[in-house]
């Protein structure tokens, strides 16, 4: 089954021979409250023939998602708490979001911003928003870089990010930009020559964080797109969000972490999945990620080992939270190395 657009209902996910006929009016209720989209890149990774495909398991509705705990919440990490400005999250002195779009290529069914993005969601800023964000950004001179978000950034044509590139190219305080996308590995086609003569026109140094959650995200031409952005100065690091059913396992993680730096992307963040609503089918505990990440220390190169994290809800920031290796006892340290065991270390 070959598809040449975006698939964005129910009828068309089964059209495409993505659901059953059984799962219909489930998925109608949940594409009323979630934006659905997937992109015939993502179309294509997608094994039919296995249920629990982990390309599937993310992009592909669920009924479970209709099913809320009362620990989630729609703004899981407070991003509204620090928000001054409509497009502005100012949760940290020396950094902003800027959130100019809440479009993406793709909706991920675990999005912590499922309630913002889509067609339902908060749209792209108007010139006036936008120019209001840029004017909060000027103002305060302790902000040293620029993180874009949404929504997906690169989803915007090149004449609009060429021109939000040179707003903030006029900021003086302003020293890094960094872009959050999926775009390279779910729609790597658009990341042309047009887009990245857009990307260099603040003169900056300009980050690109990829997300992708699994190896077969990392298909040739997604490696090809992100060595066109690496090629052009721009250098990349990575979000992987730790997926019950997609990445729960230590091979898994170990191949998407490799698959990373042979791409020249350096593992950035793990992140714990947030208390987004109707995303507790995708979440693990604590403990069972600190395990995985403990899986990986020492099996897998250095290069390779993200940082696990939390953002703590309520707006708190992140939390750096894998095992501690070193532990205070009886005057000295334990510590432990790759293989669990255990060795004494003095206090000074």
């Amino acid at each position: 089954m070959v598809t040449m657009r975006s698939l964005k209902t129910p009828e068309e996910l089964l059209a495409a021979e993505l659901i059953d006929h059984d799962m219909l009016d489930a998925l109608r209720t949940v594409a009323d409250h979630y934006a659905i989209a997937l992109t015939p890149t993502v179309v294509s990774l997608i094994d039919r023939s296995d249920e629990n495909d982990p390309i599937a398991r993310q992009f592909v509705p669920d009924a479970a998602e209709l099913v809320t705990t009362t620990a989630e919440r729609e703004d899981p990490i407070g991003d509204a708490a620090h928000s001054p400005v409509k497009g502005i999250v100012h949760r940290y002195p020396d950094r902003v979001l800027l959130k100019a779009v809440h479009v993406c290529p793709v909706y991920c069914r675990f999005c912590f911003r499922r309630e913002m993005v889509g067609p339902q969601g908060d749209g792209t800023l108007s010139p006036h928003e936008l120019e209001t964000a840029l004017d909060y950004i000027r103002r305060n001179n302790q902000i040293w870089e620029v993180i874009l978000t949404g929504g997906d950034p690169l989803v915007l044509s090149p004449r609009r990010l060429a021109a939000i590139m040179r707003g903030l190219a006029a900021i003086d305080h302003v020293k890094i930009l960094r872009f959050h996308t999926r775009v390279p590995v779910v729609e790597p086609d658009r990341i042309d020559a047009a887009l990245i003569d857009a990307l260099k026109q603040s003169g900056k140094v300009v980050y690109v964080a990829l997300h992708a959650n699994h190896a077969r995200e990392m298909t040739s031409q997604a490696r090809a797109a992100c060595t066109r952005m690496v090629d052009a100065g721009f250098p990349m690091v990575s979000q992987t969000v730790l997926l019950r059913g997609v990445n729960d396992d230590p091979a898994v993680l170990s191949d998407l972490m490799k698959a990373f730096v042979e791409t020249r992307i350096k593992p950035y963040y793990l992140h714990h999945p947030d208390l987004a609503p109707g995303t507790s089918h995708f979440r693990l505990g604590i403990d069972e990620g600190q395990k995985l990440v403990s899986a990986l220390r020492g099996n897998i190169s250095g290069l390779c080992q993200p940082t696990y994290v939390l953002d703590i809800p309520g707006g708190h920031g992140k939390a750096v939270i894998g095992e501690t290796a070193a532990r205070r006892e009886d005057g000295c340290y334990s510590v432990s190395d790759f293989r669990g065991e255990t060795h004494r270390y003095p206090p000074k």
